[in-house]
């Protein structure tokens, strides 16, 4: 017998009623055989016997592992469910459906498989050699949900210890998708990017590495505000990813609160939530563009934002321009495995941006800056350009 739900206001959920339970009944991932196991002759072949030829094959030559098993097209999704969409710290049981609906999409948009790994522990070191102990089995890491600042050294050392793609999703993903909208942007209007000053609201995984591929893809400046306002190398109170991130952003020198940064900037991009004062908006220069991503609140209301900008996106699906990772991350990766890449590069991530822009680039209007999840274009442009970018950059091992 199924146990009772008690959802978060203390009421009974019942999948009869509640849809969301009803699908996640169950689980939404199963793990099906690419080859038939009929008779005696198909299980000597998949199994004893004629599996002990193949190992031994992979032991002489260890790069056939690519070829012969199901590596190359797999992906290890890793939590430690520290900071879950808007839930934050909710365990690794409780992060569980979400790694399964991550695992689901880059299957349906990218045509990756995936398996969720949510790991009990919170610990920087342990999670780096829990993941290194795993990786034999997978052709690259998707790293989710997990907390700033730790997000950012696992990152790190994974990528120094593996030589297969590592990528955390709630960075790079997100960043990539809003540089492509950005571009589109500022193509409608005719801005000119290297002359665009943005704020971004967030100085957490997201907005670090939004900040960093806004600069590598030449704006005009960043300036990132966290709680206590801009980041700036004035601030004793920094940590060691902010003192770095103030080092190349704010080149206008600011300081203060996040209302003197809006003032004359002609971007606001936000991934922290809370409220962004409609009296602050209205100081943006004319023909602003404000990309409020934060859930299910955006930081200013989109009917607010339109009366101040001229293009406006959000990260919800029931308003035009959702700033969606499922643009990026599904073709991020199945680019890198087709090629075997050693590793995902700054370049790479420019070529998805740029590659995810150009598919609606002929069809621009102020609703339309960036394509939807569904348009079947993404992935394959995507793909194809992440895949040239890490041969242009030497880590394609094919």
């Amino acid at each position: 017998m199924a146990a009772e739900i008690v959802n978060p206001q203390g009421e009974l959920a019942d999948d009869a009623i509640d849809p969301a339970f009803a699908l996640h009944r169950g689980g939404k991932m199963a793990v099906r055989a690419t080859v038939p196991v009929r008779d005696t002759a198909d299980l000597s072949l998949a199994y004893t016997p004629g599996v002990a030829k193949v190992c031994s094959a992979i032991a002489e030559q260890p790069e056939l592992v690519h070829d012969y098993t199901w590596k190359s097209q797999v992906v290890a999704v890793v939590t430690d469910g520290s900071a879950v969409l808007g839930l934050g710290d909710i365990g690794p049981e409780a992060s569980l459906p979400v790694m399964e609906g991550k695992a689901i999409l880059f299957k349906q948009f990218g045509g990756v498989d995936a398996v969720p790994i949510a790991l009990d522990t919170q610990d920087t070191d342990e999670i780096v050699d829990t993941v290194v102990r795993l990786a034999p089995s997978f052709g690259g890491v998707n790293l989710e949900d997990i907390s700033a600042p730790r997000c950012f050294e696992i990152e790190e050392r994974l990528k120094e210890r593996l030589d297969i793609p590592v990528f955390h999703d709630d960075q790079h993903g997100t960043a990539i998708v809003t540089l492509a909208a950005l571009r589109n942007a500022a193509r409608l209007t005719g801005a000119d990017l290297g002359q665009l000053r943005a704020v971004i609201s967030g100085a957490g995984a997201a907005g670090v590495a939004i900040a960093k591929i806004l600069i590598e893809a030449g704006i005009g400046d960043v300036t990132v505000c966290d709680r206590k306002g801009i980041v700036s190398q004035d601030r004793e109170d920094l940590n060691s990813v902010k003192r770095e991130l103030a080092g190349y952003t704010n080149r206008a020198n600011l300081s203060g609160s996040l209302e003197t940064a809006l003032d004359g900037a002609n971007v606001f991009i936000g991934v922290s939530g809370g409220t962004v004062p409609e009296s602050a908006v209205a100081t943006m220069a004319p023909g602003a563009f404000i990309f409020a991503m934060a859930n299910p609140n955006p930081e200013i209301h989109p009917d607010v934002a339109h009366q101040h900008a001229a293009v406006v996106a959000t990260g919800r699906s029931d308003y035009p321009n959702q700033i969606n990772n499922v643009l990026a991350f599904p073709g991020v990766f199945a680019g890198a495995m087709q090629v075997r890449a050693t590793s995902i590069t700054e370049g790479m991530k420019l070529a998805a941006a740029e590659a995810l822009a150009a598919v609606v680039a002929d069809e621009l209007s102020a609703d339309r800056v960036i394509p939807s999840p569904f348009d079947e274009r993404v992935a394959p442009a995507v793909t194809a350009a992440v895949a040239a970018a890490a041969r242009l950059e030497g880590v394609a091992r094919r």
